[in-house]
């Protein structure tokens, strides 16, 4: 009987134990948080829909309005009609924009989805923040320069009367401040008018009858008889008739009296009395009516002052609350775009992990 006994062959490591070869584990790359490029594609598409967009809102605007009376929007109408558009812009570039960073986006695969619309509303509020600023570098370009003097039409178009008040405005400021003799002419010219006779003939009157011929009287005396062979004093030369030098000083003198009685409460005693004098001199008037024609051409430039003073100012008053309102209704159609940006973003975003 064989009793001989051979035990199984045994691996190197034994007979239960197996060989496991493993390969090295590799990390998963790393997925950035921001796609700058996603956000730049979104911000160059909503600046350029906004650069569209305000040009031809330019268009209609213009095409809007009128300088002739009875034409064209008011503007009430027209500032309305700005803010509709400017808001409509905001939604349609911020829009594009918004959803153009989210749908472009890298996609994240090991990420809360919590973290994901954050991210989503992060790209989309920073699309819009490029895209602002680069419509504002834009605005302050070459084409910004052809849209602003397009506005300037369209404002002056709708305050052309505020513009013509401030205009007046600002001669009467400099004629008060330091005017120079061609602004108060008018004044000048309204003191040293010549007098009206009361008694002259009206020239469609018939002439009156000729007096009977007394024969007792000289003849008549030739044609061609001077003044002394007449018998007749010469006339005395008109007053104010002086060389034209003298004219000229004495008005020039006028002026600075008058712009030195706007630039106070009115003209001194001693002012208006030197003034009657010098009208009187200059037109024949007498003391009195030369001394109530220079009080009734002081009351009316003064009136005539304030007016346009109150006039500039409204214009003035006018103009800063359209700015404000253009600053305030600007200010919310910003954070409108922001707002759409970023929601727009996160459908886009919703759309890119489908």
């Amino acid at each position: 009987m064989n009793t001989r006994f051979d035990p199984p062959e045994r691996g190197p490591l034994g007979p239960d134990v197996a060989t496991v070869v493993t390969a090295p584990i590799v990390a998963p790359p790393s997925e950035s948080a921001v796609s700058w490029g996603a956000i730049f594609a979104g911000a160059a598409a909503a600046a350029a829909l906004s650069l569209i967009l305000l040009i031809l809102g330019v268009g209609l605007g213009l095409s809007s309005v009128s300088p002739w009376s009875f034409e064209g929007v008011s503007k009430e109408t027209f500032g309305w009609s700005s803010i509709l558009w400017l808001t409509f812009t905001a939604l349609a570039a911020s829009g594009l924009g918004g959803y153009l960073a989210g749908r472009l986006r890298t996609k994240w695969t090991q990420i809360h989805g919590d973290e994901t619309y954050f991210r989503d509303t992060a790209h989309g509020f920073v699309s819009w923040a490029v895209a602002t600023l680069l419509t504002a570098g834009l605005l302050t370009s070459a084409i910004g320069g052809v849209l602003g003097a397009g506005a300037k039409v369209a404002g002056a178009t709708a305050g052309a009367a505020a513009s013509t008040a401030g205009v007046a405005a600002a001669g009467a400021g400099s004629a008060a401040a330091a005017a120079p003799e061609g602004d108060l002419n008018y004044w000048v010219d309204s003191l040293f008018r010549s007098a009206t006779n009361a008694g002259a003939a009206d020239p469609s009157a018939p002439p009156p009858p000729a007096a009977p011929m007394d024969p007792n009287a000289a003849p008549p005396l030739a044609a061609n008889a001077g003044p002394r062979e007449a018998g007749v004093a010469l006339p005395r030369p008109m007053p104010g008739r002086g060389p034209m030098g003298d004219r000229r000083e004495v008005r020039a003198e006028v002026n600075r009296i008058i712009v030195n009685s706007l630039q106070g409460d009115g003209l001194d005693p001693a002012d208006t009395q030197y003034l009657s004098q010098l009208i009187a001199r200059e037109t024949g008037m007498s003391p009195a009516e030369a001394q109530a024609r220079v009080t009734d051409v002081q009351t009316r430039m003064r009136a005539a002052l304030e007016k346009a003073k109150n006039t500039a100012k409204q214009a003035a008053d006018d103009a800063r609350k359209a700015t404000a309102y253009a600053a305030l209704w600007l200010f919310i159609t910003l954070l409108i775009g922001a707002f759409f940006a970023s929601l727009s973003a996160t459908w886009g975003g919703r759309r890119r992990d489908l």
